[in-house]
Order: structure tokens, then C-alpha cells, then sequence
């Protein structure tokens, strides 16, 4: 089997070496750049399966990096910020992040984080594919035209695949596996992000406002806002 594909940006010579040992010693390939420009063109050469990205980078930054990633892959992105720095959670989660880790951090956590975007992810980049599986398997709910697949992480509108990250793949999920059931953002947050993210309920409203941006308008189904509570995927 293949060992999977780390890209490590960070331009602490240091930390990166420690990084990649840390993940060497688990059995991932690794390569490390020092600066976004170099980000950019690695990525297209190695195809990495997943991306460190430090937010203080010279010359373009761990954001602009993320967005210009954003462009063209779907590929999971954990962004790294040193304690003390200024680090927009939502800002990073907005353009794209999947997660992300506060320097200085414990190897095991580190190595814990990598592994689990990689599960959420890596079924959805073997179904990436432009042919959609006919048949249905796995956990999935289905709506007029929306066919939502945790099992291989996969969202297809009218028989067509939409690209999007894990975490607001799981989100739709979640809301859809409930129809019409009202969720608080916490409730939501408690679910799907765990303790670290309570308090912080804009993360839930930048995911809502990506997912509607993707769907298309639909008579029979949608995401609704229910005022001063949450959110429900409302079945009509």
C-alpha cells in the first residue's frame, strides 16, 4: 500500500524537521517548503494527501496560500499557528481549512489530527472520479435530486458529483439525517467539532453559508435558518 502524502509549509527549519520526523516514524511520506511560493509548486508536483500549512509564512501568507489551494483541490488543509499570533479561526475555516493545530503541540495530538481528516477524506478522494457509483450502499439519505453518502463521502445533485470538503459534507449530512429537526449551533458544534471549537458558533454559520452557496434552490428541500435557535434541513 502506498503510504500517504504529507506537504509540511513552515519556514521554522526546526519545527518542519520535527513534523516530518513525527510523521515519518507513522509510516506517511513527507516533503517540506519553507515558504508559499514554494507551497504552490510542490503541491502540484508531489499531489500530497494532505497539507501542513503554518500561517506566517514570507512573501504570501498560510491564508493566501489556502485560498490559492482552494482554486483548483479539494485536498484536507491543517493550519498551524505558533501560540500568541493573531489567528482567525473562521477567516481559516472560510477560505477552506479543515483544521487546525496551535503550536508548540503534542506529537500524539498532532499525529491524532493528520489521521482523522485523512479518514474523513480520503474515501471522498477515491470517489473523485467523474463516474458516479449507480448503485446505493453505505449510510445515505436521499431527497428529491440529493443523494448525501457518509459512508463514501460523496454528494451528488442530479446525478452529478459536488466537490466539497469533509466537514461541511458531514454537516449536511448530519442536518439532512434529521429532516426537519431544529439543531442550536452549539448542539452542532458539540457534534461535529468537539469540545475545543464551544463557544465559537460563527464556525457553524460560515459552514452553512458555503453549503448554500453550493446547493442548488430546490421547492422540495433546504437549509433553513431558524431565528435565535439554529439551524434544520427543512423537508417540504
Amino acid at each position: 500500500m502506498d503510504k500517504q502524502k504529507i506537504l509540511i509549509v513552515d519556514d521554522d527549519e526546526n519545527i518542519a524537521e520535527l513534523i516530518s520526523l513525527y510523521l515519518v516514524k507513522e509510516c506517511f511520506d513527507t516533503e517540506i517548503v519553507h515558504d508559499g511560493e514554494a507551497a504552490l509548486e510542490k503541491m502540484k508536483q508531489y499531489q500530497p494527501d494532505l497539507i501542513l500549512l503554518d500561517i506566517m509564512l514570507p512573501g504570501i501568507d498560510g491564508y493566501e496560500v489556502l485560498s490559492e489551494v482552494r482554486k483548483t483541490s479539494n485536498v484536507p488543509v491543517i493550519m498551524l499557528s505558533a501560540k500568541g499570533e493573531v489567528f482567525d479561526k473562521v477567516l481559516g475555516l472560510k477560505i477552506g481549512a479543515d483544521d487546525y493545530i496551535i503550536k508548540p503541540f503534542d506529537s500524539n495530538e498532532m499525529v491524532a489530527r493528520v489521521r482523522a481528516v485523512l479518514r474523513r477524506y480520503t474515501p471522498a478522494a477515491a470517489s473523485k472520479k467523474d463516474t458516479i457509483p449507480s448503485e446505493h450502499t453505505g449510510k445515505y439519505v436521499e431527497y428529491d435530486n440529493l443523494l448525501i453518502n457518509i459512508s463514501n463521502y460523496t454528494v451528488t445533485i442530479d446525478g452529478h458529483n459536488l466537490e466539497m470538503p469533509p466537514k461541511e459534507l458531514e454537516l449536511l449530512y448530519f442536518l439532512a439525517s434529521k429532516p426537519n429537526q431544529v439543531f442550536t449551533r452549539e448542539q452542532i458544534l458539540d457534534r461535529l467539532w468537539g469540545y475545543e471549537y464551544i463557544g465559537d458558533t460563527r464556525t457553524v454559520d460560515v459552514h452553512i453559508k458555503r453549503l448554500r452557496e453550493k446547493l442548488p434552490a430546490n421547492d422540495h428541500w433546504g437549509l433553513t435558518t431558524v431565528w435565535g435557535i439554529g439551524y434544520k434541513f427543512e423537508v417540504r
